[in-house]
């Protein structure tokens, strides 16, 4: 009984303190609507990120946890990007994207899976999960990165747009110079 009473004080003890790798804040981005960053962008211009995802697709689900879930990522996406999750299967509301208007295509007659038409068009009518889409701040599109990323490679890119590296230098030069603080 004696060691079931310090059990449960040690517990309370340390889940008083605010450790910051545990904090709940740390690692969470700051999702908002597509639609939503359209409009924040417009009153504050910063790039966007998508990330377009299924409910179904384990690599998904990987990325949110190793990558969106790591502090240092979370933390510069949510300063330097609107951040945006876009089920690509279960987004049917329509979105206007710079004077457009994209709806959601059901699935064709006895098919499972529709899909949004900016998705499809964001990634260059290349429906693959998950990609992550870079919008610029006048609403660009700058480049659709299809599949599973690792963190530091994550970082790399994120840092490579975020600092605005792609318009003064190329891909490799970037790479080559910059060390990324994400572990693997």
């Amino acid at each position: 009984m004696g060691r079931y009473l310090i059990a449960i004080f040690l517990s309370i003890i340390v889940t008083s303190f605010d450790f910051p790798e545990y904090n709940s804040e740390v690692g969470k981005v700051n999702w908002v609507t597509m639609q939503e960053a359209i409009d924040l962008s417009k009153k504050n211009p910063k790039k966007i990120v998508v990330d377009m995802y299924t409910d179904w697709c384990g690599w998904c689900k990987k990325l949110d946890r190793d990558v969106y879930g790591h502090p240092i990522i979370s933390a510069y996406l949510n300063e330097k990007f609107y951040a945006v999750k876009f089920n690509t299967e279960k987004m049917t509301s329509p979105v206007t994207f710079k004077g457009q208007v994209f709806n959601y295509i059901p699935p064709p007659k006895g098919g499972r899976r529709g899909i949004h038409e900016l998705a499809y068009y964001l990634m260059n009518e290349k429906a693959s999960y998950p990609t992550t889409v870079f919008i610029d701040e006048n609403l660009n599109p700058i480049q659709p990165i299809p599949g599973y990323q690792k963190a530091p490679y994550f970082d790399t890119i994120i840092k490579f747009l975020g600092e605005n590296k792609y318009k003064e230098m190329s891909w490799p030069d970037f790479q080559n110079s910059y060390k990324s603080p994400v572990g693997s």
